[in-house]
């Protein structure tokens, strides 16, 4: 019988074989870690949905920062629950409000760590959407986009000011990053970057990070604003547009649904592409592990591996503080 000179197998031998061909190298570099900020001292509340993540008032979240810190995690982006909301999102841009106290506190603490923040408004809304709710001409509610522009960019400056190193705007308003571009500009904030959630889908798996940042919407839903599942030259469309407004990172959100998204983008355009490993995908990993069904460590590192092979060169990731312990231990084995 004759056999292709050429055998996978031989390179499939052993640990050290296997390791030497690797083609995707997952490490604590790629992770970021999402943080929820709340009023309050010595809070650690922890999220029902998202089991071993929490919302914490700002002297609890420094320390969690100060630890990621240690384990080599090179940022955590921020979101907010104010005690109060209201109709205009006044907490969001409050320079008082809970991100911006949580940004100065954490850049007193530990200077090395990039802090990144949510730009949005649903954590700050009464109603609970991601920007200024008007009627239109049938008397339908809705999100009315060019309003929301500028408490957005509002927002944006709000954090820059606070000592944000990134804002990343997640409403999917049109023209926000240009309004917060030209904003920052003005401002004397040139060089703090924009991560952009370019590609942000009307998606089933964000239920948990709702009860997270107490922000379900009070009547009807986002799809108004966020992506349809189905489209996927839409998301190039809304990539292109959020590069040339200036946005310096695009984001694709929920990342293992869209896999593909995160590919095309990548190899579409000549800039870093981001991908957030949402509340959902964690979820279910994390019960099917506590039933026994999986190995969670296995499975975690599996679907973070899969983001980057696919070419998020970023991940946001509730795993990130277990994953950079993860792979600590691998490279000390």
């Amino acid at each position: 019988m004759n056999f292709p000179s050429y055998r996978p197998r031989r390179l499939r031998k052993s640990e050290k074989l296997r390791s030497l061909v690797r083609e995707t190298s997952l490490e604590v570099n790629d992770l970021i870690m999402p943080l929820f900020a709340r009023p309050g001292k010595g809070i650690k509340n922890e999220v029902a949905s998202m089991k071993g993540n929490y919302q914490m008032s700002v002297d609890v979240l420094v320390k969690e920062v100060r630890e990621l810190e240690g384990l080599g995690v090179p940022g955590v982006i921020l979101f907010g629950i104010p005690d109060e909301k209201d109709q205009k999102a006044s907490g969001a841009y409050d320079e008082e409000g809970i991100v911006q106290q949580a940004i100065r506190a954490i850049k007193e603490e530990a200077k090395d760590i990039l802090v990144i923040t949510d730009v949005c408004l649903c954590e700050y809304t009464d109603h609970g959407h991601c920007g200024h709710v008007m009627q239109d001409r049938t008397g339908r509610w809705d999100v009315d986009n060019d309003t929301t522009l500028e408490l957005l960019a509002k927002t944006a400056l709000s954090h820059a000011t606070a000592g944000a190193d990134i804002v990343a705007p997640s409403d999917m308003m049109d023209g926000r990053v240009g309004a917060i571009r030209g904003v920052l500009d003005e401002a004397g904030f040139q060089d703090i970057p924009i991560m952009s959630y370019a590609a942000k889908y009307a998606s089933a798996f964000y239920s948990p990070f709702r009860e997270a940042a107490e922000s379900p919407p009070k009547f009807g839903d986002r799809r108004t604003y966020q992506m349809d599942p189905p489209n996927a030259r839409e998301a190039l469309r809304e990539a292109a547009m959020d590069i040339q407004e200036g946005a310096d990172i695009v984001m694709v959100k929920p990342a293992l649904p869209y896999l593909d998204i995160i590919k095309t983008i990548k190899e579409t355009f000549d800039c870093p592409v981001a991908a957030y490993n949402v509340s959902g995908e964690y979820s279910m990993v994390k019960a099917a592990a506590e039933l026994g069904w999986m190995d969670e460590k296995q499975v975690a590192l599996e679907i973070l591996t899969s983001i980057k092979r696919a070419g998020a060169d970023i991940i946001l990731t509730y795993w990130a503080k277990q994953a950079a312990k993860w792979l600590r231990e691998s490279s000390k084995a």
